[in-house]
C-alpha cells in the first residue's frame, strides 16, 4: 500500500508541476442530425449559451461543426434550425487534453416555421430513442462515474434510478420492477449481447466486474417497461448501449488504474482524407487490478482468491463513403478465479459455500459489422452482422482441510456461439409521421456439460449434456404519429419464433404523451412482451434410478408472456429541476415452475452464478409486480446535482401448487437519494464530492430447517415456507471524492470511492453447521475504498 500510495503521490506532484501555466483552451466539435433519420442537418446555428459577445458557428455539409479555443470546465451550447425545436445541451466538461465531440439530435416540429416552439425540453427527459415514451431515460457516461458506488458501472449506476435495485453487492446484477435479473436485455450497437461482465454464467446478466468499459460509451438508454417493439425476447427491462467514434482528427491517449483494471488506450483518424470525415478508430485493453498488485508482491486482502481478467473493446468507424457507413466492433474478455483452496478462506461468502472450493472461468468475444445507408434524406437501412462465444466452466469440490482432501462434488463446462443478422428500415414520411420496420435472426449453437456428486445415489448425476443448435426469428413494425408539438402517439408490433417449439408470440406495443401545459405531461404504455428461457433450461435431464437412464423433462417449455401498463406524470418544476412519477402493473403468465419441486418457479433464478438446473417444468406459474416510483431530480448546474428516487412495490407469484408467495426480489420498498457538489479550486482544478444513500427493504429467503438438518446431518431447507421470511432492510451510505487537473496538453484524474462507509451490515445469506448445531451468516460488503487514477494526452 505504501507503494502504491508513493505512486498517486508523484502522479500528483507531476500534475500540479504541469498545470502551472496558464490560459488552456479547448476545442468543441460535433455533429447536427436529424431525431429521427440520423441525416445530416446543413446550416444548423450552433450558440454558446450564454457567451458575450455571442460566440457561435454553422453546420457544414456533413452537419459538422466546431468552436475553437474554449476556456476549460463547463459549457453549454443551443442549437438551432429552421423547421426543428431549438436544443440546449448542457454541462459539458472541457478538459485541456481530450477534444469534446458531440452528437446533437434535432426534433422536426409539425408547425408551421413562423410558429415553432423555442425550446424542445432537456436532453434527460427523455430516451435517446424517439420512440420510448414511457420508463426510459437516458444516461452518460460522467454519471457511471460521478454517482458515488457506481464505478464506472452503467449497472451500478442504474440501480440509482427509481424502479431498480440490487440484492448483492458483489455482483451487478439489477432487479427492475420485482422482476428477475434474467429478464433485462443488453444491446450493444444495436446488437444483443450475452452477459457483458466478467464471471458471469450463462442465462444470467450479471456480475461482479463490468466488460463495458465506460470510457467508450456515448451516451445510451435504460428502459425499464413497455418498451418499444424493436426490443424483444425480454420481460424486464433493457440497456441500448451506444459505443462513441474516436477522434477523427487527431490522436488521443488514455491510461488509468482503478476498480475495473489496469488500462490503456488510444484513438484517432484511421487515415486522412483531403475532403470529407476522417475514418477513426479507439481501442482500450484492461487487466485485473488485484491480480497486477498480486505479482507485484502486494496483498490487498484478498487472500489466495484473485480474481483474474482481462478485456479488449474496440470500434473502427468508415463515414461517407459511396456506399454508406461501416462500423466494426468487439468486446473480448476472460476471467478466472480459484475460492476456498486454502483453510483460511474456509467459512464461505458470497461467491463460495462454506467448506468447498470453487474455480470458475468465463469469457465472451463479441464481433459485430453494422452498415448505415441513406436512401435519401428520409430513408435510411441499417444492417448488422454479428457473431459472438460466450461460456463459463466451473468446478466444486468439498474440502477436508484437517487432511488436506478434497473430493468432487460439481463440474460444468458450458460454451454458445450465436451468429446474428439485423435490418432496420426508418421512413420519415413528414414531422408528423415516422416508421420502422425490421427483423433479427439469431442462430445458436450450444455444448453444455454438468454434473453433480448424488449423496442419495453414490454417483455423480449428469444434469445436461447436448451439443445442439436452435434459431430465434423475429420481425418488427412500429409507427410514431405526432398530432402536435405537444401529442404524440405510437403504436408497435413485435414477432417472435423459436425453433425449439411451434409457438409463435405476437406482442402489441402501444404509448401516448400529451404535454397539456407548458411545464406539465402526462404519458401512458402498454406491451406485451415474451422470453425464451435460457437455452440450457430446455436441456435440464431428469435420472430414473431403476431403468438407470436419463430424459429430457423440459423440451416443450414455451416463452415466458408479460403484459405490462404503465401511466406517468412529468412535472418540469424549472429549467434545470423535475418531478416525476410512474405507476405500473405488470401480470406475468406462462411462467415455468416444477412438478417435482412445487415452490419453484423461474422468475426467483438469475441472480447468481448460475441457473437452477431443475427438471419436469411446465408453463403454469404466473407472477404479479405493481408498484409506485418517484423521481425528484435536479440536473447539474450551478456546481451542484441531486436525485431522490422512491419506489413502492410488491413482487409475487404462483408456484406448481397455485400458491401465492413473494418473489425472491420482493423488496417492497427502496429509497435512494445522492447529490454532489463540484468545487472550482482553480481554472484548470476541480475537486467533486458525491454521496449516495440507500434503503431496501430486505431480501426474502428459504428458511433452514434445523430439525430435518440435524436429523439428516446436512443442511435442509424448508421450502413449504419459500420467501417468507426476509432479513433485515439494507441500509449503505456510498461517498466519493474526486479532483481532475488540466496541463497543457495533459489532464489528470483521482477518484477515491469510499463504500459503506458506516461499515453496516447488512445480510447476504446464512447456512447451518449440523455438526456445531449453529447458523452462521454471510454479509454484503463493509466498508471499502476504492482508488482511480486517470491520465488523458
Amino acid at each position: 500500500m505504501k507503494r502504491l500510495a508513493l505512486v498517486f503521490w508523484l502522479a500528483t506532484l507531476v500534475g500540479t508541476l504541469s498545470a502551472s501555466e496558464g490560459g488552456y483552451t479547448q476545442t468543441l466539435r460535433g455533429t447536427v442530425v436529424d431525431a429521427v433519420t440520423g441525416y445530416p442537418l446543413i446550416g444548423a446555428t450552433v450558440i454558446m449559451t450564454g457567451s458575450e459577445p455571442v460566440r457561435g458557428t454553422i453546420t457544414d455539409t456533413e452537419g459538422r461543426f466546431l468552436i475553437s479555443e474554449l476556456p476549460l470546465g463547463r459549457q453549454s451550447i443551443t442549437i438551432s434550425y429552421v423547421g426543428y425545436l431549438t436544443r440546449s445541451v448542457e454541462n459539458l466538461l472541457l478538459t485541456s487534453a481530450k477534444e469534446m465531440v458531440v452528437e446533437v439530435k434535432l426534433q422536426e416540429s409539425t408547425q408551421k416555421v413562423e410558429e415553432v416552439a423555442v425550446y424542445a425540453g432537456r436532453d434527460k427527459k427523455g430516451a435517446q430513442n424517439e420512440m420510448a415514451m414511457v420508463s426510459a431515460r437516458t444516461f452518460s457516461v460522467e454519471e457511471t462515474e460521478r454517482f458515488a458506488g457506481s464505478l464506472g458501472d452503467p449497472a451500478r449506476m442504474v440501480a440509482n434510478y427509481a424502479g431498480v435495485m440490487t440484492q448483492n453487492d458483489s455482483r451487478n446484477d439489477i432487479i427492475i420492477r420485482g422482476n428477475s435479473p434474467m429478464g433485462v436485455l443488453w444491446r450493444l450497437e444495436g446488437v444483443e449481447i450475452a452477459n457483458p461482465n466478467h464471471f458471469g454464467a450463462l442465462g444470467t446478466t450479471g456480475g461482479p466486474v463490468s466488460m463495458i468499459n465506460n470510457n467508450l460509451l456515448a451516451n445510451s438508454d435504460f428502459l425499464t417497461g413497455a418498451f418499444p417493439a424493436e426490443y424483444g425476447n425480454a420481460v424486464a427491462g433493457a440497456f441500448d448501449l451506444n459505443m462513441r467514434s474516436g477522434n477523427n482528427e487527431k490522436m488521443e491517449y488514455v491510461g488509468q488504474v482503478g476498480f475495473n483494471g489496469f488500462e490503456m488506450g488510444m484513438e484517432g483518424p484511421l487515415y486522412r482524407r483531403e475532403e470529407g470525415v476522417n475514418p477513426s478508430f479507439l481501442v482500450n485493453y484492461r487487466y485485473s487490478t488485484l491480480d497486477v498488485a498480486h505479482k507485484l508482491g502486494l496483498d490487498l486482502g484478498t487472500g489466495a482468491a484473485i480474481p483474474e481478467y482481462q478485456d479488449l473493446t474496440f470500434l473502427v468507424d468508415v463515414p461517407g463513403t459511396t456506399w454508406g457507413r461501416l462500423k466494426v466492433f468487439g468486446v473480448y474478455g476472460t476471467s478466472f478465479i480459484a475460492l476456498g483452496h486454502e483453510a483460511e478462506d474456509s467459512t464461505g461468502n458470497s461467491y463460495n459455500m462454506q467448506g468447498t472450493a470453487t474455480d470458475f472461468g468465463s469469457r465472451l468475444q463479441v464481433t459485430g459489422l453494422t452498415h448505415t445507408y441513406f436512401i435519401n434524406e428520409k430513408m435510411q437501412v441499417r444492417t448488422t452482422l454479428s457473431y459472438q462465444q460466450t461460456g463459463a466452466d466451473t468446478k466444486v469440490d468439498s474440502m477436508n482441510y484437517a487432511l488436506d482432501m478434497q473430493n468432487p462434488w460439481y463440474r460444468s463446462f458450458q460454451t454458445e456461439n450465436k451468429t446474428s443478422i439485423s435490418t432496420r428500415f426508418r421512413y420519415k414520411l413528414n414531422a408528423r409521421n415516422n416508421y420502422s420496420v425490421g427483423y433479427i435472426a439469431d442462430y445458436y449453437d450450444f455444448n453444455y456439460v454438468d454434473s453433480v456428486h448424488s449423496v442419495d445415489y453414490r454417483q455423480f448425476l449428469t444434469l445436461t449434456d447436448v451439443n445442439s443448435s436452435l434459431y430465434l426469428l423475429r420481425a418488427y413494425g412500429q409507427w410514431q404519429h405526432r398530432i402536435n408539438d405537444q401529442i404524440t402517439t405510437y403504436a408497435g408490433l413485435h414477432l417472435q419464433k423459436a425453433s425449439i417449439n411451434p409457438e409463435v408470440a405476437l406482442e402489441p406495443r402501444l404509448s401516448a404523451e400529451w404535454q397539456f401545459r407548458p411545464r406539465h405531461s402526462l404519458n401512458a404504455g402498454f406491451g406485451l412482451h415474451s422470453q425464451l428461457q435460457p437455452r440450457v433450461v430446455y436441456y435440464a435431464q431428469q435420472y430414473d434410478s431403476i431403468s438407470k437412464t436419463y430424459s429430457r423433462t423440459n423440451e416443450a417449455v414455451k416463452f415466458t408472456r408479460s403484459v405490462h401498463y404503465v401511466l406517468g406524470y412529468n412535472y418540469s418544476i424549472a429549467s434545470d429541476f423535475r418531478l416525476r412519477v410512474e405507476t405500473y402493473y405488470q401480470y406475468l403468465y406462462r411462467v415455468p415452475v416444477s412438478r417435482t419441486e412445487p415452490e419453484y418457479s423461474l422468475l426467483n433464478a438469475g441472480d447468481f452464478f448460475g441457473i437452477p438446473k431443475i427438471d419436469s417444468l411446465e408453463n403454469t406459474g404466473t407472477g404479479t409486480n405493481y408498484g409506485m416510483e418517484l423521481t425528484l431530480e435536479k440536473f447539474l448546474s450551478r456546481n451542484f446535482y441531486f436525485l431522490v428516487t422512491s419506489s413502492i412495490f410488491n413482487s409475487q407469484y404462483t408456484d406448481y401448487n397455485k400458491e401465492v408467495r413473494n418473489t425472491a426480489f420482493n423488496g417492497n420498498y427502496v429509497f435512494n437519494a445522492l447529490g454532489g457538489y463540484e468545487f472550482h479550486v482553480s481554472e484548470r482544478a476541480l475537486l467533486t464530492v458525491d454521496l449516495k444513500m440507500v434503503w431496501a427493504g430486505g431480501k426474502h429467503y428459504v428458511p433452514i430447517d434445523t430439525e430435518q438438518s440435524i436429523r439428516l446431518q446436512e443442511e435442509v431447507r424448508d421450502w413449504g415456507q419459500a420467501y417468507e421470511p426476509r432479513y433485515k432492510d439494507y441500509f449503505r451510505t456510498d461517498l466519493r471524492l474526486g479532483f481532475k487537473l488540466n496541463g497543457k496538453k495533459v489532464s489528470q484524474e483521482w477518484g477515491l470511492d469510499l463504500q459503506n462507509i458506516s461499515n453496516h451490515q447488512n445480510y447476504f445469506s446464512d447456512s447451518y453447521d449440523w455438526r456445531e448445531k449453529k447458523t452462521s451468516y454471510i454479509y454484503q460488503q463493509g466498508f471499502m475504498p476504492m482508488m482511480l487514477y486517470r491520465i488523458n494526452f
